[in-house]
């Protein structure tokens, strides 16, 4: 069984965490969009530090995160991505769609 969390760590900050995966990933969708509709914040960051291990799913998630923000009036961006999501991102050409903090 997968283990992953989405939750506010501060204001607009979300972390991310655990395997991102098919079995967790409707729950993280449904969880991510209600903060960042929910979030008081100007803005929103997710954080994918804490991620242990993504399929496809973890950029699924990312892309719909975005157009959550989108649809709330509040920029996105991504930090902490880890190499698996930065290959697939890289071979899937979405690198340069996805808002990643240097």
């Amino acid at each position: 069984m997968s283990s992953a969390a989405i939750v506010e760590q501060s204001p607009g900050v979300f972390a991310l965490s655990g395997v991102l995966d098919y079995q967790s990933g409707p729950a993280l969708r449904e969880q991510g969009g209600r903060l960042i509709r929910d979030t008081q914040a100007s803005d929103c960051v997710i954080d994918c530090s804490a991620v242990q291990k993504s399929s496809s799913v973890g950029l699924s998630l990312l892309l719909s995160y975005m157009r959550d923000a989108r649809a709330a009036g509040k920029p996105l961006s991504v930090r902490g991505l880890p190499h698996d999501m930065n290959g697939i991102a890289k071979v899937c050409e979405l690198h340069h769609v996805l808002p990643v903090q240097a």
